[in-house]
């Protein structure tokens, strides 16, 4: 048999690897329908509170939506995070025993933290207590929910993720109806979350899967190499996240609390994007690191280049919206929110490309150097964030918010830079 000579080799190759391109075109795309069904979702839930309940109650909402982001990123980082870094395109059997032990400790954590918000509430009293207490309720459908959609992408099936988010969304619509007629912050979380617990019962139909919360101490044993450093590094974005919030209310009144997030409803599919990026981006970057370990630097530039222009080019454009057409969105949230359109658009771009930087270093399972990066990032984000809030109230904070940032994004990229270099020296280390 004659050997093969290089120029049909690349005839051979080239069909394998354009069908790896469209494959990896196609995962991508039903991430971005899933982000996009995610961020409609969402976007709902605040626009119909805030045009409902108006500034004040919108703050008092804000301040139990900022507090399930600290519970959602603690239960990524113990339980999903690890997942989409190491069952991520392995064989189904291993896939579905992994999936059902992390779904187990998101339920676990839904379950537990739950329970104290429903008593912190109860004890506070008045309209924050009771907001707290319907969080509660709702926490664990929330996080389980959350849960199948990193596990459908690990699968690299996001299609489901995908179809699991229209669900929610379908559920919301009467969910919202009925929440507007009672009328309270109370009404719209347990509408926000009673819907959620539809597409999580849902997800368990398309998974085929029952989540095992027996085994949860066992899945964060097993991985808590990652899960605890994970753990932190999430718990440091989303506790700065509480901790300005906490603060600007402090400072500046509930009202100026409601106007950011006023603000980050504008921005609001760039941020559904970029609160689940893992979903998607993570588990890619741990294919071509895998396929082709010399195209990760470039694939993660093109992923948070892209949404950096991407917010950009938004935030360009929300400044064009006329008053009257604000005002249709957010009501009168709309006046104050506009205020922080342009420090809000920078902070998200600088955002944007420093998790470009993120879910590479993810992939390589670097997590002493993600939790430095995300360690500094979240007290830079702190610092500005009160820093600004003190001097100049919610324009202030956003001013802050967006120089650290964009700062921040710098050292996630240096970060990368070493731990690239560390893996093209040591290419044979044991996989994360």
């Amino acid at each position: 048999m004659r050997p093969v000579t290089t120029e049909e080799e690349e005839k051979e190759e080239a069909p394998v690897r354009g069908s790896g391109r469209r494959a990896l075109a196609g995962r991508l795309s039903w991430g971005l329908a899933d982000q996009a069904a995610s961020s409609m979702t969402n976007f709902a839930v605040g626009i119909y509170v805030a045009r409902s309940l108006g500034l004040a109650a919108f703050g008092v909402f804000s301040l139990a939506w900022v507090t399930y982001g600290v519970v959602l990123n603690v239960s990524r980082g113990v339980a999903t995070d690890p997942l989409v870094v190491r069952f991520s395109a392995v064989p189904a059997a291993s896939w579905r025993s992994a999936t059902a032990r992390s779904s187990g400790a998101a339920l676990g954590v839904g379950t537990a933290v739950g329970a104290v918000c429903l008593a912190a509430g109860l004890a506070l009293g008045g309209g924050v207590g009771a907001a707290f207490a319907c969080l509660g309720v709702v926490l664990p459908a929330l996080l389980l929910q959350d849960a199948w959609r990193f596990a459908f992408f690990a699968a690299g099936d996001g299609r489901k993720a995908f179809v699991n988010d229209v669900v929610w969304g379908v559920a919301l619509v009467p969910a919202l109806v009925v929440a507007a007629r009672v009328g309270g912050v109370a009404a719209f979380l347990l509408a926000w979350g009673g819907s959620a617990a539809v597409a999580a019962a849902y997800g368990c139909l398309q998974s085929g899967i029952r989540p095992r919360v027996a085994e949860a101490r066992g899945w964060l044993r097993e991985q808590s190499d990652l899960g605890y450093r994970y753990l932190v590094e999430n718990v440091s974005l989303s506790g700065a996240g509480q901790l300005r919030a906490y603060g600007l209310g402090a400072l500046a009144g509930v009202g100026a609390v409601g106007a950011v997030r006023g603000a980050e409803l504008l921005l609001g599919p760039f941020l559904a994007v970029l609160m689940g990026l893992s979903l998607v981006t993570v588990a890619e970057a741990a294919r071509v690191l895998k396929r082709a370990p010399h195209r990760l630097g470039r694939f993660c530039l093109l992923l948070g280049g892209g949404q950096a222009v991407a917010a950009l080019v938004w935030g360009a454009a929300l400044l064009l919206v006329p008053d009257r057409a604000g005002e249709l969105v957010l009501g009168g949230v709309w006046h104050s929110a506009a205020q922080l359109v342009v420090p809000a658009a920078l902070g998200v771009a600088g955002a944007g490309l420093g998790t470009g930087a993120a879910a590479g270093l993810r992939a390589l399972g670097a997590a002493r150097r993600s939790l430095r990066a995300q360690l500094f990032a979240s007290a830079c984000y702190a610092a500005g964030g009160l820093g600004g809030a003190a001097a100049a109230g919610a324009v202030g904070s956003a001013w802050g918010v967006a120089a650290a940032t964009l700062g921040s994004s710098a050292v996630w990229w240096l970060q990368l830079r070493s731990a690239l270099r560390e893996h093209h020296h040591d290419p044979v280390r044991e996989a994360p």
